[in-house]
């Protein structure tokens, strides 16, 4: 029956296309069982061109098929994912009812498919709770040991109740300015008070500076970390140094020097436990005595200047040196001065006494 070339390449390469199912990407063409169209019709030897022109796009489809090497080859389905597909499409589907509303069927025209999830509210203090839950923690000291708190701590009482004396004196100094009588003292008696204090908190912020500097020559004894010998014993040399002369300043100045010698070292311990110097735990114990410390500085600084003008400056030591010297340069010039008078009248004695003989 097929007697005519393209009849039979057709057929050829119908049969090529059952066979080759690797080289198709999807499935395979199998033409449908029935006549070929291209049977001898009676009268005419070979079919028309048109007839031919009709099956060209299947042909050329299914060469294109056959010779195609390129994408992945096909892969029949494992047993078991035939048997999974079974059980599933026997399996019923539960309604859930309350998942559904009015969003979930919802199909969007002009934007994507589905629903947009809705924007969670974010919440605006969540910075804040988080800054304070990073203070509690760095308060807490859970790993600091007990004594050594319970030490420093008592060690700062000192200090913090200097400072909140200044300001109560502060306060009390102007109540009497203004009504011409203190509140619990005369105004005399708290300007007296409050000169008594300032050298107090001065002298004991120069005594705790020397002994957190002395610290560090406490673990080089001890080789913690190591020897490291001058470069720690600095640390312990530098801290009185800076501290003392701060007991012949002006009560402001010791202040601020005495804050920056406490800040620098915080730095300094803080830069020892990085460098294994130091217990972990000692560099959040020095910031919190450090912020205690540097918060009653500011306070006395506060109070100290709500009455600058209405209290007499105390003399500092670098007061009194100063007047003790001009009181030692006046006693010079005053035994001069009497010296040359002495020399004056026992020159003139004497000339008396010429001007008698003659």
């Amino acid at each position: 029956m097929l007697r005519s070339g393209p009849a039979r390449s057709l057929a050829r390469f119908t049969v090529r296309s059952t066979t080759s199912r690797a080289s198709c990407k999807a499935s395979t063409f199998v033409l449908p069982a029935r006549k070929s169209p291209f049977v001898l019709v009676e009268g005419i030897k070979r079919p028309t061109s048109l007839a031919l022109i009709a099956y060209r796009p299947l042909s050329t489809s299914l060469q294109r098929c056959a010779t195609t090497t390129g994408g992945p080859p096909f892969v029949e389905p494992d047993k078991k994912e035939l048997q999974h597909e079974k059980t599933v499409a026997k399996e019923e589907l539960e309604p859930h009812p309350e998942e559904v509303n009015s969003g979930s069927s919802v199909h969007q025209v002009f934007h994507e498919k589905g629903t947009p999830d809705e924007e969670k509210e974010e919440d605006m203090l969540a910075g804040v709770y988080s800054d304070l839950r990073v203070i509690k923690e760095t308060f807490a000291l859970n790993e600091v040991p007990r004594e050594a708190l319970f030490m420093g701590l008592a060690g700062l009482l000192p200090y913090a109740a200097t400072s909140l004396t200044t300001v109560y004196l502060a306060w009390d100094i102007n109540h009497a300015a203004l009504s011409g009588q203190g509140f619990l003292l005369s105004g005399e008696t708290a300007e007296l008070l409050l000169h008594i204090i300032e050298p107090l908190q001065i002298g004991f912020g120069a005594v705790i500076l020397s002994f957190l500097g002395a610290i560090h020559w406490g673990l080089e004894w001890a080789k913690y970390g190591g020897v490291h010998g001058y470069r720690r014993y600095a640390i312990g040399v530098v801290a009185p140094a800076v501290a003392w002369p701060t007991l012949l300043l002006p009560v402001e100045y010791a202040l601020i020097a005495q804050f920056s010698a406490f800040s620098f070292l915080y730095f300094a311990d803080a830069r020892a436990v990085v460098r294994g110097w130091a217990p972990p735990w000692y560099s959040t114990y020095r910031f919190v005595l450090t912020f205690i410390v540097g918060a009653s500085i500011v306070i006395t600084l506060v109070g100290r200047g709500q009455i600058a003008d209405k209290v007499s400056r105390l003399p500092s030591p670098g007061d009194r040196l100063k007047q003790l010297r001009e009181s030692q340069v006046a006693a010079l010039e005053e035994e001069e001065r009497q010296r040359r008078a002495r020399v004056v009248a026992q020159d003139e004695a004497e000339e008396e006494d010429e001007e008698d003989d003659d």
